[in-house]
């Protein structure tokens, strides 16, 4: 017993409709694309000179282990997240107790929560490629504070 009216015109004549109104309004673009999104900040400035390829997002700044997971980062004190790595310049994991009191030029990137979730400490050649450093940040979140990046004693 089929109780359903088999006119299956009407239900397609009613999405092409409410398609078309929706296109129309603007609410939903007919022709989108990837050019029209965001633009990609730098992503390859190292592997140029013949380095690593870092993270979208990611900042340059000098770093200093005090206390585990104390650090220092461009004078200023700083957190390790849980889980965070520090990548030395064979990109190596290194453990912060071994590096306590070294100072290094790195590269890193934070955790939602502002903590530093991953740092690269560079080499020479990596070191001589410009980077976004603390003053003009990829995403204008959290408190940056310096822009001297050049020397790292």
């Amino acid at each position: 017993m089929n109780r359903c009216k088999k006119n299956p015109t009407n239900a397609l004549t009613s999405i092409a409709l409410c398609t078309a109104a929706i296109a129309a309004a603007g609410l939903f673009p007919l022709a989108a694309s990837a050019q029209d999104e965001v633009p990609r900040p730098q992503t390859q400035n190292e592997s140029i000179v013949g380095g690593r390829v870092f993270p979208v997002g990611t900042l340059r700044g000098k770093f200093m282990v005090t206390n585990a997971p104390d650090v220092e980062l461009d004078g200023k004190p700083d957190r390790l997240g849980a889980g965070a790595r520090i990548r030395s310049d064979q990109n190596m994991l290194v453990m912060p107790g071994a590096i306590i009191g070294q100072k290094y030029l790195v590269n890193y990137t934070r955790d939602a929560a502002g903590l530093l979730r991953e740092v690269w400490i560079l080499t020479p050649t990596e070191a001589t490629a410009s980077r976004e450093s603390l003053n003009k940040p990829f995403l204008n979140v959290w408190p940056f504070t310096s822009n001297d990046t050049l020397n790292t004693q």
